[in-house]
């Protein structure tokens, strides 16, 4: 009887309780929104590089080296000599190694310098690896494949030259050893979209005519010269390494840091992005508080629409009381139909962030390379809109209680 008087009540007031629920629905969609853009985020940052059991460089700090060498941020302390990269790859533990060389740049783009085995061995998102969307890997000395967002930004196509700067912020480019274009890759949402790959060699060539950071005046070997050359490098800026067997990661990693000839720090990635997870987790804290705000704002909302709306029904709940209803009805019925708007606004919300999923899904991906999991509701999904409805009927209590104390005869005596 009493779900029937609450939805009765609800559909005379059709416009207010929708415009209410809608209010609900669209802060509840948000707040799941933003709790699936946020598990999304945390995932492909972790998805960043896969498959790879360490990552080894000078040491600095774990933290410091996976931001260089894996995100391209900042810069090395010290680099990796090359007799030391050939110690560790000759290790028994040690199934491949691929050397990063880093410290150029192009148009504010990374240039990274390494060997063809980078394509094969980074995997991305689980184990996805690096796709070619046009041309081929470096098979000359001055090729180059650059990264998708590179391309997109630059303009650039397959053969186009591309001229490398000394530094990250530096006017003074390698002008007499220009590159060119012989692959672009697909879209990974990663910082291999924003990279210029060259290999090893190309980085000792460009610099055979500089030492200790400046050009030689007057010196300009020619490229028929320089390939004839041996270009192999004095050190590298890191190094991605993979194991033949899971149990032999840690001895690895102790034999690395307990490396004798030169300091080095060889660092777990996931471990690593954990701590990096950690340090940006404020701003990740500061989000989930706005929008869970939202969600209060919505429910003040309901509260203020339920009081306005009880002088306009003072008559009906004295006709209630009149006919027998105790208070104790009253008050539930106002309960009831705070409930009843909450759960129709969260079932809604639910709707709304699915349907903007599938839409938003494909066109995030493809502009951000941030992934977006259409799953089931999780448990924790789940506990948030049963929240909100709970939430919802305590809030209501406060219109309810009031409606709980109008007397009959001051119900009787409103005009009407």
């Amino acid at each position: 009887m009493i779900f029937r008087l609450a939805f009765g009540s609800l559909m005379a007031r059709a416009l207010t309780v929708g415009m209410t629920i809608l209010a609900i629905a669209l802060s509840v969609a948000l707040f799941l929104g933003v709790e699936k853009v946020r598990t999304g985020a945390k995932a492909s940052f972790a998805d960043t590089i896969s498959g790879t059991d360490l990552i080894v460089g000078a040491r600095s700090g774990s933290v410091q080296l996976l931001l260089y060498s894996v995100f391209r941020i900042g810069n090395a302390t010290s680099n990796l000599s090359w007799e030391s990269y050939q110690d560790i790859a000759a290790r028994s533990e040690v199934d491949w190694i691929v050397p990063i060389s880093l410290g150029d740049s192009h148009r504010q783009f990374r240039v990274m310098g390494t060997t063809t085995a980078f394509f094969d061995r980074y995997k991305y998102r689980s184990g996805q690896s690096i796709k070619l969307k046009d041309g081929a890997v470096m098979s000359d000395l001055f090729d180059t494949v650059i990264g998708a967002d590179v391309a997109a930004t630059l303009g650039y196509r397959v053969g186009d030259p591309i001229v490398v700067a000394h530094g990250l912020a530096s006017f003074t480019e390698h002008e007499d050893q220009p590159f060119r274009i012989s692959g672009i890759l697909e879209k990974t949402g990663t910082p291999v979209d924003r990279t210029v790959m060259v290999s090893l060699e190309a980085i000792e060539a460009i610099h055979v005519d500089w030492k200790s950071g400046a050009k030689i005046p007057g010196k300009s070997t020619p490229a028929d010269v320089i390939r004839q050359m041996e270009l192999q490098p004095q050190a590298v800026t890191a190094a991605l390494v993979g194991v033949k067997g899971r149990l032999q990661v840690f001895g690895l990693q102790r034999a690395i840091n307990e490396y004798k000839q030169e300091p080095l720090l060889a660092v777990l990635p996931g471990v690593a992005l954990q701590e990096l997870w950690q340090i940006v987790g404020i701003a990740e804290t500061a989000l989930i508080g706005v929008s869970g705000m939202v969600v209060i704002t919505a429910l003040i909302g309901m509260m203020a629409t339920i009081f306005s709306s009880l002088n306009e029904r003072r008559r009906e709940m004295a006709i209630f009381r009149a006919m027998g209803a105790r208070p104790r009805v009253i008050l539930g019925l106002l309960v009831l139909e705070a409930s009843l708007m909450a759960a129709i606004g969260a079932v809604l919300g639910l709707v709304f962030l699915y349907v903007g999923l599938a839409i938003a899904q494909p066109l995030v991906d493809s502009a951000f390379g941030l992934w977006l999991p259409i799953d089931a509701p999780t448990a924790r999904e789940v506990c948030v809109l049963l929240a909100v409805i709970a939430a919802s009927a305590i809030v209501s209590l406060v219109p309810a209680l009031r409606a709980y104390r109008l007397s009959l005869v001051d119900g009787m005596m409103v005009k009407i």
